[in-house]
């Protein structure tokens, strides 16, 4: 890894997502000797510090008690063991089953085949969910890590509390939000960029999410805030409800 690549993972570091052990050693080996680099990671970890604070809630009463009871429901996997008869090398064994055996066994064979392609397909989606979501945490971060960010937290309807950090010089902003109330089924929170009151598609919030982080898509600084409609499930060229909520670009 080479010291242009670890110039690059500063964000990552601060919010724990290296992808190994020995990536994170290296980076803590580089803040020895990088000055830059050890100024950008205090000054992110104090920005999502202050990002943490302001959407944080503390866990219900009722937490341990879930944790404990679906731990107790979990079972353990059984031990992997060989069966007895399985074919050789010769084939001598399966020379020896009876046919509605040796048929048993291909049919086992078969279905552990489909299984198996299954699950590779399940590993393949969620190695590339983890890649957008490595993604997306990394342009957080660099918005939050921004000499020039600017950061606006206001009580929105229902107790909600929503943090707008702004970045003028990416022209992107992050907008997190705690103690949203769940939408109506079948509709999701979309969010807007406001120009000049023309409402632009910033992105859809996450409808199961109590607490969310939003990198907004597109071009922030020509906006004066942004909004938040409740839509249909996938969202819509343009709003179709009136705004649950709004704010204005945070200033310098």
């Amino acid at each position: 890894m080479s010291a242009d690549d670890l110039h690059t993972l500063t964000g990552a570091y601060v919010l724990d997502a290296l992808d190994t052990v020995e990536e994170r050693d290296a980076v803590e080996e580089h803040l020895l000797h990088c000055a830059a680099c050890a100024q950008e990671v205090r000054e992110l970890s104090e920005t999502a510090a202050r990002l943490g604070l302001a959407v944080a809630e503390p866990a219900g009463p009722a937490l341990r008690a879930e944790v404990l009871r679906r731990i107790a429901d979990v079972r353990q996997l059984p031990p992997v063991t060989t069966p007895v008869g399985l074919p050789s090398r010769g084939g001598g064994v399966l020379r020896r089953l009876p046919r509605w055996a040796l048929a048993a066994s291909l049919a086992g064979v078969v279905a552990l085949a489909g299984v198996a392609g299954l699950e590779y397909r399940r590993a393949e989606e969620a190695g590339l969910r983890a890649a957008r979501a490595e993604a997306q945490a990394e342009a957080v971060a660099a918005v939050l890590a921004a000499p020039d960010a600017r950061v606006a937290t206001t009580r929105l309807a229902d107790g909600a509390v929503g943090t707008l950090v702004h970045s003028p010089s990416l022209d992107q902003a992050v907008f997190a939000a705690a103690g949203m109330p769940t939408p109506p089924a079948g509709k999701v929170y979309q969010l807007w960029y406001d120009d000049g009151g023309t409402m632009r598609p910033a992105g859809l919030m996450d409808p199961d999410a109590e607490t969310s982080t939003t990198l907004l898509a597109g071009p922030a600084n020509r906006s004066a805030g942004i909004g938040i409609t409740v839509e249909p499930d996938g969202g819509s060229p343009s709003p179709t409800s009136a705004p649950v909520a709004t704010m204005t670009m945070p200033e310098a």
